[in-house]
């Protein structure tokens, strides 16, 4: 029988071998995989997002976590059909050009993953047409943009007007973050969020997707 408590559990220690043993003997048990996702990873990433924000765990714990629940994702994937793969939806991130920091976008990468996100990555030093070719090609709900100095922040701007120009704005929304940006610079640029941490941008990728 079940136990998806247990898998809970063990994502929330952050223990990267003790999830996949549980996930393993969940298969083998014949437990549906994506209850495996549902009612097991998921639950333990969202509790590990709770307390998080609560200040109970701190971005070390938050990340072997979010590694841990990636290690039980990807036993229980080969046994699903793709179109059965829950997906929470699409969103294109990268730290602007200019801007060579990505430990903060990296750990918004595995949360947003770990919540069921498809991530397409474009890394560092992204030019503006790199996120105007992405979003063409990718068709994301979501366009997130990372800075960690304020010199590179204009790039954020830059970005919006190309995809405003490119008549692509209207497709995508659009969440900015980095120790820099504030929640008035998105404003004043026409971002349609701001994010604090990795957990506040899943969130917000959840909330722009309802």
């Amino acid at each position: 029988m079940s136990n998806y408590q247990e898998l809970s559990d063990v994502v929330i220690k952050g223990d990267i071998k003790k999830v996949k043993e549980v996930t393993q003997k969940l298969i083998d048990a014949g437990n549906d995989p994506l209850s495996i996702i549902n009612e097991g990873l998921i639950p333990g990433i969202n509790e590990v997002g709770v307390r998080f924000k609560e200040g109970d765990l701190f971005v070390p714990e938050m990340m072997r976590s979010a590694q841990a629940m990636k290690g039980g994702v990807e036993l229980v994937k080969p046994l699903m059909a793709a179109e059965n793969i829950p997906t929470s939806g699409k969103v294109v991130i990268g730290t602007v050009k200019g801007d060579l920091h990505d430990i903060g976008k990296n750990l918004v990468i595995m949360m947003l993953e770990s919540s069921g996100f498809n991530v397409v990555d474009l890394g560092v030093d992204v030019p503006v047409d790199k996120f105007v070719q992405a979003v063409k090609e990718h068709n994301p709900q979501v366009v997130g943009m990372s800075a960690l100095l304020t010199t590179t922040m204009p790039v954020m701007k830059a970005v919006i007007t190309a995809l405003d120009q490119e008549n692509l704005r209207s497709g995508v929304k659009i969440l900015i973050g980095g120790a820099p940006v504030t929640p008035e610079y998105a404003d004043e640029i026409g971002a349609d969020g701001f994010a604090s941490d990795a957990v506040v941008a899943t969130d917000m990728c959840k909330q722009v997707l309802i």
